[in-house]
């Protein structure tokens, strides 16, 4: 008889233990923190690279008219070390739209002075009648104060030479107008003033649509912000085709 007590008693004992180990009634208490655990390494955001400039870059941009445009690019690359030599650089190489016969060139210049020197030196004006150039260039001697280098849809281009009153008043106007232009065909490359004169401007535009670009040089609405912002006589353009980047 106390044996089997004892025996009951052994086998309730071990039930208690039996539970209070799987934590009362089957309810297991665990320390283990269930939170996933993110181990994807976070993705790389590649840096923003703008395609504006504004640090001031000079440059010469000559226009002139030639007999053969082949044979005038084959003379003006042949001369590139005399160019070198004084410290002028290659840049961008345009046709006139209208007469592609028009050439123009612009370069980036190191030094303006030699630049200057350079557009008078004898050895230029025989190398330019070896290669067919008519009548006499012009020169524009420019220090671009914006340059957009940001890739856009057409070659097409216009550089326009303005006259205006005051610097400051025309370039606060010209970037407010920002919007209208691309509205109208027209997005901003590049635009300065003269080295020696901030009164004569110098702007490059490409045209994104020909038919709008014309019809708003022509507009009332360009005449009335040109004369808000300064801006004497009618405007010099030259509409050319980038054939040639450096």
């Amino acid at each position: 008889m106390k044996q089997l007590r004892f025996s009951c008693m052994f086998v309730y004992a071990t039930a208690i233990i039996l539970l209070t180990s799987c934590g009362g009634g089957g309810k297991q208490k665990t320390n283990t923190d269930t939170t996933a655990m993110d181990t994807t390494p976070p993705a790389e955001v590649a840096p923003v690279t703008s395609t504006v400039v504004t640090t001031p870059q000079s440059m010469m941009v000559a226009t002139h008219k030639v007999a053969n445009f082949a044979k005038w690019m084959t003379s003006y690359e042949e001369h590139d070390p005399m160019r070198l030599a004084s410290q002028i650089h290659s840049y961008v190489i345009g046709r006139g739209v209208h007469d592609s016969n028009m050439v123009m060139v612009a370069v980036k210049v190191d030094d303006m002075d030699k630049a200057k020197a350079f557009s008078k030196d004898a050895s230029l004006k025989e190398a330019m009648k070896k290669g067919g150039v008519m009548g006499a260039p012009t020169f524009n001697f420019v220090t671009m104060m914006f340059q957009d280098t940001a890739q856009v849809s057409t070659d097409i281009r216009a550089s326009v030479l303005l006259k205006v009153k005051d610097w400051d008043t025309w370039q606060k106007s010209f970037e407010e107008g920002k919007q209208t232009r691309m509205e109208n065909g027209l997005v901003t490359r590049a635009y300065g003033h003269d080295v020696d004169d901030n009164h004569k401007v110098f702007v490059v535009v490409a045209l994104t649509d020909t038919a709008k670009a014309y019809a708003y040089w022509k507009s009332d609405m360009l005449k009335t912000k040109m004369k808000d912002a300064g801006v004497e006589g009618e405007p010099k353009r030259f509409v050319f085709r980038v054939v040639k980047r450096y």
